[in-house]
């Protein structure tokens, strides 16, 4: 398989159709090698548009997701993010491209040796690999300038619009499957967010993060 011609077609097939047309995000997804980051028998499928199992139960997100959520958190590169679900390292390349810094945590230890040998491969070093669980907040710093959580969560977690920077941005898929939202919240100021949906979705869960109850009394 021709990984150089899959990766074009993937941005401008599917990626660049979803409406994203930022330079610098199609840049950073036609500079790394997604196939690097998936698991040998899953390669052929590097490309696809869908979710590549990689173990424990988790995927890697959709290349068009990928795409909208970078877009929409306009990261700058002298920013600081948090990632919530390191999971084999692709994500937290392409934002490490785009950022000054990126904090990634996972809750499983499988993953992190293998997100680091696939950063390592690439030359990036501007990345802290932690193992821990980060379902109801993750305080390395006091404040991140964007937070992308990779996992669904049932609602909007309260501690993490908290740990945001004013004028900070979050990415979040909240909701029940199989109708989700994949929201940008923005933090205006002490004690004011905004938010946006940007598509609907469906997402695994975070492990441990709370499950909504499906009635209220």
């Amino acid at each position: 398989m021709n990984f150089e011609e899959a990766r074009f077609n993937m941005v401008e097939q599917q990626v660049r159709p979803w409406d994203v047309l930022a330079p610098e995000v199609l840049d950073v997804m036609s500079e790394v090698p997604r196939e690097n980051f998936v698991p040998a028998d899953y390669k052929n499928m590097a490309y696809s548009d869908c979710g590549v199992p990689i173990g424990n139960n988790q995927e890697m997100l959709k290349p068009v997701l990928v795409g909208r959520l970078l877009q929409a958190l306009n990261i700058q590169s002298n920013e600081i993010v948090l990632e919530v679900g390191t999971g084999t390292g692709y994500i937290t390349a392409c934002l490490a491209k785009l950022a000054a810094y990126v904090y990634s945590v996972d809750i499983n230890p499988d993953f992190l040796p293998q997100a680091q040998r696939n950063l390592t491969s690439l030359e990036i070093d501007n990345v802290t690999l932690e193992t821990g669980d980060a379902s109801t907040g993750w305080a390395e710093r006091p404040e991140y300038d964007v937070i992308v959580i990779t996992g669904s969560m049932p609602q909007v977690p309260e501690n993490y619009k908290n740990s945001l920077e004013i004028g900070g941005r979050m990415f979040v898929v909240c909701g029940n499957s199989p109708a989700m939202e994949a929201t940008i919240i923005t933090r205006l100021s002490a004690d004011d967010w905004s938010e946006e949906n940007i598509l609907e979705t469906d997402l695994a869960p975070l492990d441990n993060s709370s499950k909504k109850a499906e009635f209220e009394f």
